[in-house]
């Protein structure tokens, strides 16, 4: 095959490669854990990785999915709206809904297309959005889905939402956005601020609270940790990350999932869930609800990497959470660097553009409930290792 598509491709993927931008797969040969086997290689410790609790491999989530297969099979075969609905995925909302404090949710395939789905189904022509510059991509491309006129404000800056604010007083409807976790940085959005904002000038507060859920709150998210869920209007968790299973989901009002399940179209137009990623994910919550030493070892760790690796001198950014960046700057330096931590046993992948902009790469690490302090010790002694040899510090 040969044509202007593939010749466009092949010159497309030469130009990321010559800009240190190509980013081939890893991939594992093991269960996601502290140490895994990857790309063929044994025994190393696993910095990269969204399962900030273990629960991805933990024994009550294989023996409630081996169960649900048994019970129930090893599909919905329909998507929700016609007969895929299954009496599990029920009760998985209802447990969501009680574990965050909210009326009702609704459980989506991804937080992705979670925020596909409800942004331009809330939102038409005579509305507003106003969302964080630094917001996750699955917001920018909901953003886009909407028909509704859109307003970019600086990164946690409360004075340009507020000019923003003045700016849409005519919309009919504002729906602010926020990540309530900054998935590159770690940082964490003012929520209170921003509810504060929302209420004075009429406007509705959606906060994305993937990297929160499961970690801030007691595992309840961003704005139980700023006790102000109870003034937010629609919440977006993930079901792939803390929780080690896969799926995303919408908290709110009974209104408003009602008025999701008759027009969010990732929703009426996707297969449902397998049983078993609805059982695992129940069995997950039942464990994030009784047994808060997961989320403790999770910020003894985070706390223990982040002052390990600014006592070598390493610049971990602005974070607040256990996502921590090790800030490079130079795209190629940052390639070098992951290269050098794999080769020394340890997986910490580096972070370019577009994901985060030109000049900014970093090496985002992910310190978990999973690891014994003995693999961040070791870890730690490699970033010491290499990030000499590289002249980093």
């Amino acid at each position: 095959m040969d044509n202007t598509l593939q010749t466009w491709l092949c010159e497309q993927i030469q130009t990321l490669k010559d800009q240190n931008l190509y980013k081939p797969l890893v991939v594992m040969d093991s269960p996601s854990g502290a140490r895994i086997t990857v790309n063929g290689k044994p025994n190393v410790i696993n910095l990269s990785s969204n399962n900030y609790l273990g629960l991805a491999n933990h024994p009550k989530l294989k023996a409630a999915a081996i169960a649900a297969v048994e019970k129930w099979g090893a599909g919905a075969g329909a998507v929700r709206p016609i007969i895929g609905t299954m009496r599990l995925h029920m009760e998985l909302e209802q447990k969501l809904a009680a574990f965050k404090h909210v009326e009702a949710t609704l459980v989506f395939q991804s937080g992705f297309t979670a925020n596909a789905g409800v942004i331009p189904t809330i939102t038409d022509g005579d509305d507003a959005i106003i969302t964080d510059e630094l917001n996750h991509a699955s917001i920018i491309d909901g953003v886009r889905l909407s028909k509704a006129a859109r307003k970019i404000y600086k990164h946690n800056d409360m004075n340009a939402l507020e000019d923003a604010l003045k700016a849409t007083q005519s919309a009919k409807k504002r729906l602010i956005i926020t990540d309530g976790v900054f998935s590159m940085d770690g940082d964490l959005a003012p929520l209170p601020d921003i509810v504060g904002l929302a209420e004075r000038y009429d406007a509705a507060v959606m906060v994305d609270d993937a990297h929160g859920s499961g970690v801030l709150g007691g595992g309840r998210g961003t704005a139980y940790h700023f006790g102000v869920h109870d003034r937010i209007d629609i919440q977006l968790g993930t079901l792939s990350k803390a929780v080690g299973v896969m799926g995303g989901y919408i908290a709110g009002s009974a209104n408003l999932i009602d008025w999701l399940v008759q027009r969010a179209r990732p929703f009426l137009f996707s297969t449902a869930h397998p049983p078993a990623t609805a059982a695992a994910t129940i069995a997950a919550i039942e464990l994030m609800e009784t047994d808060p030493s997961f989320t403790e070892r999770l910020w003894d760790n985070a706390r223990y990497w982040k002052e390990g690796l600014q006592e070598l001198g390493f610049d971990t950014g602005i974070s607040q959470t256990p996502i921590t960046p090790v800030m490079i700057g130079d795209e190629a330096l940052a390639q070098k660097l992951q290269r050098g931590l794999f080769a020394e046993g340890v997986l910490a992948l580096a972070i370019v553009f577009p994901t985060v902009g030109r000049g900014q790469a970093r090496i985002r690490t992910m310190p978990s409930a999973m690891h014994a302090r003995a693999d961040l010790d070791d870890a730690l002694t490699a970033f010491a290792k290499v990030g000499k040899e590289l002249a980093i510090i």
